[in-house]
């Protein structure tokens, strides 16, 4: 389905070397942002005090994050746990203050804006946890970019792997640099989000690919810097529809989610935008740089009659 149809293509190579130039540079910053601030890490990474809270009616989900930032905690997640009367509350540890005194003052504050507050369960998240969640995060991370590796490179060919690979690693430290940068906070979700953007900006490559391989079976005549713009320009219909549809609803989660969604969401905007960045400028350019062409993409190919594109050759199938 297209909403429109762009007669003339759009000579997108033409400039990639500015647009590469301007993703290295902000590959550069996010990089520097990621070891001079470092990752402001949630409770399940660094450790700290996890409190299940229960109430006779619906709890009042801001109303207990006030309370709770009345006595002076920061940083301190709270969501819905089971049904809605049940609250979770994950709290970052506190220096001098321990888990036991740390739990006792949040329910006296609890208490006081709402009587019925009962504390189910209480427990010290420590930081080998912490440290075992980080090292499975980054398994799960370098599980993902492998397989990726080896699907593009079976499907299409090695220098397609390469560049899909190197763009989708750009959006993920972009959108780290940009938590590191505003120190916003990197939670499970978020590390969700990232691992989720790496399958969906993958997503966007992989059609660009199959566009580009199906334009060097069909025109013979162009070169492959003709052949990318025309398979960019064919499938930007189809890029805006997918992606807008897709920002809406993680629009929706960001603004109306709550502080629960609102990181998750916020990583997968960032992700969403910079993949069809990435999948159009870098991936495509990088791809184009390592010298792609016809005979990489067309395995033994057979001549037929029929060209669209050239009447004295036949089109590869």
């Amino acid at each position: 389905m297209e909403f429109f149809k762009i007669r003339k293509d759009i000579p997108f190579m033409k400039n990639a070397v500015v647009f590469n130039a301007i993703s290295f540079v902000t590959f550069l910053a996010a990089v520097f942002f990621l070891f001079s601030r470092g990752l402001h890490l949630s409770v399940e990474f660094t450790g700290g005090t996890l409190m299940e809270v229960s109430y006779s009616q619906p709890a009042d989900l801001n109303a207990v994050r006030n309370q709770i930032a009345k006595i002076g905690l920061t940083d301190v997640q709270v969501q819905n746990f089971g049904t809605a009367r049940d609250v979770m509350i994950r709290m970052p540890a506190v220096k001098g203050q321990s888990s036991a005194q740390q739990s006792e003052q949040v329910l006296t504050a609890l208490k006081e804006a709402d009587a019925t507050a009962q504390l189910r369960r209480t427990e010290f998240v420590g930081p080998q946890v912490g440290d075992e969640l980080a090292a499975d995060g980054l398994k799960a991370l370098a599980f993902v970019v492998i397989g990726i590796m080896i699907y593009l490179a079976m499907r299409f060919e090695w220098k397609f792997a390469v560049a899909a690979i190197i763009a989708n690693l750009h959006d993920v430290v972009i959108i780290l640099g940009f938590f590191a940068f505003f120190q916003w906070e990197f939670s499970l979700p978020v590390l969700a989000a990232v691992l989720a953007v790496l399958g969906y900006s993958v997503n966007e490559s992989v059609v660009i690919f199959d566009r580009i391989r199906e334009n060097f079976r069909r025109y013979r005549k162009m070169n492959t810097v003709e052949i990318i713009d025309n398979a960019i320009t064919s499938t930007i219909s189809r890029t805006i529809i997918t992606h807008g549809c897709t920002q809406l609803m993680v629009l929706s989660m960001l603004l109306f989610g709550g502080a629960t969604l609102h990181y998750f969401a916020l990583a997968l905007t960032i992700g969403i935008c910079f993949g069809i960045y990435s999948s159009v400028f870098v991936a495509a350019a990088i791809a184009m740089w390592l010298g792609i062409r016809r005979e990489d993409l067309i395995k033994n190919p057979t001549k037929v009659a029929g060209d669209p594109d050239d009447e004295n050759s036949g089109a590869v199938v």
